[in-house]
């Protein structure tokens, strides 16, 4: 029996020979197989393409005479090219695709078939690279900014924000964008992203996020990133403590001190400010003190000499 086997394998196999016998494919790819059988014998013969771990048991999916699997009806191709050969196709290939098939020649008692392997894998994702949405500068003034992280290469990926502490990471966000503001900007901090599939898992650089300023509203921070230079926030630092002035708006330019109350020093600050230009006013020059009484004086010597020379009514 096991001899008989080897022998129409053997007749099998010169009969109809494909290219592949094993292929090893991508989600969303696509793959084409080529066959070659005795044109002088099977020229006219239907071909088809079945699926199944048994050729007595595999299940028709298409052949030459346009008879098409309605879920492959969009996406596979069979094509008897005659003396040329026997082209399969089948695109935009998913996991589930993955399994036995067999190629086959319609004939007379014992249809000639030979088997293919078909094996769909995600695509394994690359190193995920970080860069902020918008400009890096927006987060010395409090704003919020998002930082976007991908992969050039990957199949299905799920990306996922951690933040480095010990003794364990934390997951952070689960999404390719990392939102960050003032409400949970609070301390110095480090965050990764990891880009993973059911093939592979990457981690991205870190992104290093120092506070400068602390604060639920008007919070001041800055962050850096590998291959990318870190904004400097020190136009910023010189006004973060500063009010504006009543008469100018002018903001005075006391730099910011980690661990001082920027609320003290914006008072003192206030108080030295009102005091100058009350000293500005207190001290006018002397001849405007003196040109001012000389002129009231005249004024009333100028009323007195009128009321003087007034003729009197009997």
């Amino acid at each position: 029996m096991r001899v008989l086997y080897l022998l129409l394998l053997c007749q099998t196999s010169v009969q109809l020979q494909c290219d592949k016998t094993v292929i090893q494919a991508n989600v969303g790819s696509r793959f084409s197989l080529f066959c070659q059988y005795q044109t002088n014998r099977y020229l006219f013969s239907k071909k088809y393409w079945c699926r199944g771990e048994s050729r007595s048991t595999c299940v028709i999916l298409m052949d030459s005479d346009h008879l098409t699997n309605r879920e492959l009806r969009h996406r596979s191709q069979i094509i008897d090219a005659q003396r040329r050969g026997l082209v399969i196709i089948m695109t935009d290939l998913k996991l589930e695709d993955t399994g036995v098939y067999w190629v086959g020649i319609d004939k007379i008692y014992a249809d000639i078939m030979t088997s293919i392997n078909l094996i769909v894998t995600f695509v394994a994702v690359s190193k995920p690279m970080v860069w902020p949405l918008g400009s890096m500068g927006d987060t010395c003034w409090g704003q919020p900014v998002t930082v976007h992280c991908a992969s050039a290469q990957g199949t299905s990926v799920q990306y996922t924000w951690y933040q480095s502490t010990q003794p364990q990471d934390i997951q952070f966000q689960s999404s390719a964008d990392l939102h960050l503001h003032c409400g949970i900007v609070e301390e110095d901090s480090q965050y990764y992203c990891t880009a993973s599939n059911d093939v592979s898992s990457q981690h991205s650089g870190m992104v290093s996020l120092q506070v400068l300023k602390p604060s639920e509203e008007d919070c001041i921070y800055s962050f850096a990133m590998e291959g990318q230079s870190s904004y400097d926030c020190s136009d910023r630092l010189k006004t973060s403590t500063s009010t504006p002035l009543r008469s100018t708006g002018h903001l005075t330019e006391e730099p910011y001190q980690p661990g001082t109350n920027s609320n003290l020093s914006s008072t003192v600050n206030q108080t030295h400010q009102d005091r100058h230009y009350s000293r500005a006013w207190a001290l006018l020059p002397v001849w405007y003190e003196v040109l001012r009484w000389l002129f009231l004086v005249t004024l009333i010597a100028a009323v007195c000499l009128v009321h003087k020379c007034r003729p009197t009514q009997v």
